[in-house]
């Protein structure tokens, strides 16, 4: 085992190298990169060793940071449904509307994720001439009803784990003996391990399109729970078994750089590796030499504040480390600046007045920290204070509580729009000291009111999720909320 690790590692080394970023010839006259954007599933920083993990070696995500720009200040949703559609459509979930963790596929009720009354960032990229891919976790529609979702979301081509599908015990298998749907329908693969069949799919596709462009969405299942024993190890507890999983992650990552270079699409290849919240909160780890409680969930640091690594030899120089401050409603736009898809284009078939909120931070990535747009990020979103209605999923709070920060400082707005904590992050990493009684100060003061200045542009309610309703299914539960516990 540890000499597969360190032969990964190698491996990784020599085809990056250690300094300024290789160019065998003007990657500007290749045309559009591809773009391979992997999102791990449930993963904090206290994982990563390149972040400062001690409980575990991650050589080939670290050789992936080393090759390019490894970025410390960006925001995901603390849990997978805000995250996973903030990123699709460029917009915070108080706009999109999905500020709950609602399951589609197990809870049914009509909901899903319509591209009809949503921006859709792989729309866009296959309008943009792109060959799309998504392999892994989808989670916000149910493929027994729209058996042709992805498609109309723009993608090409599938291989996807259904999600928990009510009625259906195979569909609860995303490891072992997986359940799968492609094009073919949905089926069980048995002795098969779900991370494998992922894995060869994308390479297959890599192979198969590599005259490109490409864009390629790799939502892992891993690392989420159960926690499972991998082809590589067995463990006897969980948190030998979570280990091995961000071991296989690892791995994983290598074998794709490594088809990547095969192929010849390293050069223009970028790779962007990140995670969609923090970590289990039954699962701890040391980190820069504290132990830190995975965050899912929360708005902690630790549940946001997530590993984000961009490589692209060909453009973006080795070994750099980036301050800027990103959140996920910047992916879209940033994707789209890189594939060169001209703003004005961008919502063709949609209502003139969406309103992105993410900036492009493209200039960062090819001029560093002094090009960014941003100065504040949001975080909100997880837990499952929703109900299902006659009308759809509905929002329990009319206002969602949020965090902000910018380079500092860090803010926590209640429910009544109120301050709740306020820290600073830089002398206070990891939140302990909660300075909301003592603002009037200085630096403290003007960004504390800085921060109030931004609540107040929000609007004054939160949307409920935009979409027209899947008609009713036998599948579908009775859902209620009671003070944010969910009842089946």
């Amino acid at each position: 085992m540890l000499i597969q690790r360190i032969l990964s590692a190698f491996a990784l080394v020599f085809l990056f190298g250690c300094g300024e970023a290789v160019k065998t010839k003007s990657t500007e006259d290749q045309g559009p990169p591809n773009i391979l954007f992997i999102l791990v599933d449930d993963l904090g920083k206290e994982w990563i060793s390149s972040y400062g993990a001690e409980d575990i070696e991650t050589p080939n995500i670290d050789g992936l940071a080393r090759s390019g720009l490894k970025f410390n200040n960006v925001y995901s949703m603390p849990q997978c449904t805000p995250t996973r559609v903030t990123l699709l459509t460029g917009q915070y979930p108080f706009r999109h509307g999905w500020v709950n963790h609602w399951d589609v596929p197990r809870w049914g009720g009509g909901a899903h994720f319509d591209e009809t009354e949503n921006p859709t960032l792989v729309n866009e990229m296959k309008r943009a001439g792109y060959k799309t891919c998504i392999a892994g976790k989808w989670q916000i529609d149910d493929f027994r009803v729209e058996p042709d979702a992805l498609e109309k979301v723009g993608f090409d081509e599938y291989c996807m784990w259904t999600g928990y599908e009510a009625g259906i015990e195979a569909s609860a298998e995303r490891y072992w003996d997986p359940y799968v749907f492609t094009k073919e329908g949905s089926k069980t693969y048995p002795g098969a391990f779900g991370p494998d069949i992922f894995r060869d799919f994308i390479i297959d596709f890599l192979q198969e399109n590599k005259e490109g462009p490409m864009f390629v969405y790799y939502p892992m299942v891993l690392t989420h729970t159960p926690l499972v024993n991998t082809p590589d190890e067995s463990a006897d507890d969980n948190l030998g078994k979570h280990k091995a999983m961000v071991r296989y992650t690892d791995k994983i990552v290598g074998q794709l750089v490594n088809a990547l270079e095969q192929n010849g699409l390293l050069e223009n290849t970028m790779i962007v590796f990140t995670t969609d919240n923090g970590t289990a909160q039954s699962i701890t780890g040391t980190y820069k030499g504290e132990q830190v409680k995975g965050g899912k969930s929360k708005t902690l640091e630790s549940g946001i504040c997530e590993p984000f690594i961009v490589s692209w030899p060909g453009r973006i120089k080795a070994d750099q480390e980036s301050n800027a401050l990103i959140d996920f409603t910047d992916i879209l736009p940033t994707f789209l600046d890189i594939a060169g898809v001209n703003s004005k284009d961008k919502w063709t078939d949609l209502n003139a007045s969406h309103i992105i909120d993410g900036k492009s931070f493209k200039n960062v990535l090819l001029q560093g920290d002094e090009a960014s747009e941003r100065k504040w990020i949001l975080g909100m979103g997880g837990g499952n204070n929703a109900r299902l209605t006659e009308n759809g999923v509905e929002n329990q709070f009319k206002f969602r509580d949020r965090v902000l920060r910018d380079e500092r400082y860090k803010l926590y707005i209640d429910a009544n729009r109120k301050p709740e904590k306020f820290f600073d992050l830089i002398q206070d990493p990891f939140e302990r000291s909660n300075l909301v009684d003592s603002l009037k100060t200085g630096e403290i003061e003007n960004s504390f009111k800085n921060f109030m200045e931004i609540v107040k542009s929000f609007p004054l309610e939160d949307s409920d999720p935009q979409y027209k309703n899947n008609p009713p299914q036998e599948w579908d539960v009775e859902i209620t909320a009671e003070s944010g516990t969910w009842k089946m």
